[in-house]
């Protein structure tokens, strides 16, 4: 169905078909086939340039003034009113880009030797982008993925990294097959009747679970979980939401991991 756009040629005008094809990698199943995702926006696209082989570079005169060193396979220079044609955002910003996907296998003693985060079926684009964007932040440089984890590829998820994604590797599979080789090994979540987060002993190495948003850890990976954690509200006895966002939740326990080893 996807037609072969990658070749190498001279700057060339966005064309009917380029745009129909960018609009077609809104969806997974299309992402998947050509491996290949597509980013906006000057200082996303510039952390990305560095870290993923870029297919296809579409930017403005001005973007390309700036930047005349960049290089891809295919390559356009194009208006402010064709950009909007093709993209994602509702305000366009000068650049969009098509990267090829990161594939690359990850060895176990990745997480032995590192603070880690894992996503227990993440449902929504914004909050991986945003998890993922904090992981970069507070240095954690692998997050492993439960396979129904929205796709990090999901250009909603790709935006809300600010970058993020050119340092903080991802990595989709089973939770339970990943925690199971991982004897004696510190593997945290997050519980209502689990430990005080400020006042529980915490590793500098380890493996944080973070929940789905309504339904938080699943039963299963819950059974393997060996460190329980609780966010205290403040006051304790003041009525309060009854959950926290899962991306909010994740920088409060980064920033205490973090803090304890400054």
């Amino acid at each position: 169905m996807l037609q072969n756009i990658y070749k190498l040629t001279t700057l060339l005008m966005i064309s009917k078909n380029k745009i129909k094809y960018i609009h077609s990698l809104e969806l997974k199943k299309n992402r998947k086939e050509d491996n290949v995702f597509v980013a906006e926006g000057h200082k996303l696209v510039g952390d990305l340039l560095g870290n993923f082989s870029c297919k296809y570079l579409a930017a403005t005169q001005e973007w390309w003034n700036e930047n005349p060193s960049a290089k891809a396979d295919e390559m356009a220079i194009v208006t402010n009113e064709e950009l909007s044609k093709a993209s994602f955002l509702k305000t366009p910003q000068s650049v969009l880009a098509i990267f090829e996907q990161d594939n690359s296998p990850v060895d176990l003693s990745i997480i032995r030797n590192s603070l880690c985060l894992a996503l227990d079926d993440i449902q929504d684009p914004g909050n991986l982008g945003t998890i993922i964007r904090l992981a970069d932040w507070f240095g954690i440089e692998h997050i492993f993925c439960s396979p129904n984890t929205v796709d990090v590829y999901n250009p909603k998820a790709i935006q809300a990294t600010m970058g993020g994604i050119a340092r903080v590797k991802l990595h989709y599979g089973s939770l339970l097959e990943l925690i199971t080789q991982l004897d004696n090994y510190p593997v945290y979540g997050t519980f209502l009747n689990g430990d005080n987060l400020y006042s529980k002993d915490l590793s500098p190495v380890g493996l944080i679970v973070m929940g789905n948003e309504g339904n938080g850890i699943s039963p299963e990976v819950e059974r393997l979980i060996n460190q329980r954690l609780y966010i205290p509200n403040y006051p304790q006895n003041r009525a309060t939401s009854e959950s926290l966002n899962v991306a909010i939740a994740t920088s409060i326990v980064c920033a205490e991991f973090r803090r304890r080893i400054l």
